[in-house]
């Protein structure tokens, strides 16, 4: 078992992706539409510029940091069906996030960090700053901002 966990562990680690920050454009179109995009535009002028790793995020418990930090290194990818949403009851900005996913009738995966499966699942993921994580598309935003949700579903 142990030699299992040391292969798995060293396996992880050599799979484990550099975080990057994601930086998006909001362009008004002449026609008046509203478009976000991960490419600056060619012509006119940038209207804003969004970074999505910079969304607002509930603190870990430091017990559940704790054990995070030791799941982190079972870590085998983060899951790219559907739209996964990583959350706690006691957490504010989780509460706006499934508020806001309702909102849009975007259909979605609750996963509770609380349990040990879901603390697992979260890890796997990658989550580690707070909740909530929202996994969608094969991307991921960590915490809770209706402009980071909006650029990340008009993607589709």
């Amino acid at each position: 078992m142990r030699h299992r966990l040391l292969l798995a562990l060293a396996l992880c680690a050599w799979l484990l992706p550099v975080a990057q920050a994601q930086t998006m454009y909001k362009i008004v179109t002449p026609d008046g539409r509203i478009v976000y995009t991960d490419h600056p535009p060619s012509q006119g002028k940038v209207l804003k510029t969004l970074t999505a790793d910079s969304a607002p995020a509930t603190a870990l418990p430091a017990s559940a940091a704790e054990q995070l930090s030791k799941l982190q290194a079972l870590r085998s990818g983060v899951p790219t069906g559907g739209v996964v949403l990583y959350s706690a009851v006691w957490c504010g900005y989780c509460t706006q996030a499934k508020a806001w996913l309702a909102s849009k009738r975007i259909a979605y995966r609750e996963i509770d960090i609380d349990t040990p499966d879901g603390l697992a699942s979260f890890a796997q993921a990658g989550g580690g700053k707070g909740v909530p994580l929202l996994v969608a598309n094969g991307r991921r935003v960590q915490g809770y901002s209706p402009a980071a949700y909006d650029q990340l579903f008009s993607r589709k």
